[in-house]
């Protein structure tokens, strides 16, 4: 029996995905939680918590892309295709922002309120998108043959406009707990404060999407309740709940580190849940890993090269957060 090339890439996708979603997920949050903010001094350090390390996250979402570009060519055609839109606002979205994040802290005074409009709004852009997108996947996309033949404006509905909302509160409270765990004083309670709403608005979602989903898609329900998957599920439940009254209790206790890393379990959680529900299918309703894969000479040479980019890539991210660890205070800058 052979080495399952297809299975291979689709891990390496999923955790490129992964990766991006924890490491742009709360550096994204930062701007969505920046109206609440008002004071410079406290967005510029807000802003420097992540500037030595902001541009380097996105490092996995390019991965990501071209992963599926060369191991999947079918899916990453049909879901070019079928989110054009989305993805075209979602990558207007994070250039508009990165631009924001530089140029804000040239500005003069007089112009620094547009950067930081724009800061917000990429942010919340890049999210949104991001979230229609992974709803319009799960709601799942028509194919006919090897074409998709869908309605382009068919991530204009109810379930993946939704599936927007909840990403924008999960990067919110990722950027909300790392700023717990990065930052003092003043700036460390109010993020606190916000913390604790964000959490429950964002177990009441996952609450939502947990309900809907199985009602609005059969083949999903079937795996969920059906046993032996069921008894592999039930744990799910219980621990998104264990872990978000975890982050209420951290917060209440005032813990540096304890938010950050269960909202990151809380992610995980979700993010695995979604995984499990499409699998073994990458454009859900009937297209697999292994219709979608090119052929495994294709594969095996990318493979090479991805064994060689991705430890790389992982050392310098770990060296990186390793060099910037600690808190910050407000006389500190990276610019």
């Amino acid at each position: 029996m052979g080495i399952d090339l297809s299975i291979i890439w689709f891990t390496i996708i999923i955790f490129a995905i992964l990766m991006y979603i924890v490491m742009d997920g709360f550096d994204l949050g930062i701007g969505l939680i920046f109206p609440f903010i008002k004071d410079p001094v406290e967005r510029d350090m807000m802003v420097n918590t992540v500037a030595p390390v902001w541009d380097g996250n996105e490092t996995w979402l390019i991965l990501g892309g071209a992963a599926l570009f060369g191991a999947f060519p079918l899916a990453y055609a049909v879901i070019a295709d079928a989110l054009s839109i989305p993805i075209t606002l979602m990558l207007f979205g994070l250039i508009f922002r990165g631009v924001a994040f530089e140029f804000r802290f040239k500005a003069t005074e007089h112009h620094r309120p547009f950067w930081d409009k724009a800061f917000i709004g990429g942010s919340f852009l890049a999210t949104f998108m991001q979230g229609i997108s992974v709803g319009t996947i799960l709601k799942g996309i028509q194919v006919t043959g090897r074409v998709f033949t869908g309605d382009v404006m068919g991530w204009l509905s109810p379930f993946p406009l939704f599936c927007g909302v909840g990403l924008v509160l999960a990067y919110a409270l990722l950027g909300s707990s790392w700023l717990i765990m990065k930052t003092q004083h003043a700036l460390h309670d109010k993020m606190s404060q916000l913390t604790k709403p964000l959490t429950i608005a964002l177990l009441i979602v996952i609450a939502i999407i947990s309900i809907w989903t199985p009602l609005a898609h059969n083949a999903i329900s079937e795996r969920w309740f059906t046993r032996p998957n069921l008894y592999w599920f039930l744990p799910v439940p219980v621990l998104v709940v264990m872990c978000g009254l975890g982050i209420l209790k951290a917060v209440k206790r005032r813990a540096d580190y304890a938010p950050f890393l269960l909202t990151l379990g809380l992610i995980f959680l979700g993010f695995t849940g979604l995984g499990i529900s499409l699998w073994p299918n990458i454009i859900p309703p009937s297209i697999s890993i292994w219709q979608a894969a090119s052929p495994p000479q294709s594969q095996g040479f990318m493979l090479v090269g991805g064994l060689l980019i991705i430890p790389v890539i992982l050392t310098y991210t770990f060296w990186s957060y390793y060099v910037f660890r600690g808190k910050i205070s407000e006389d500190e800058g990276y610019h």
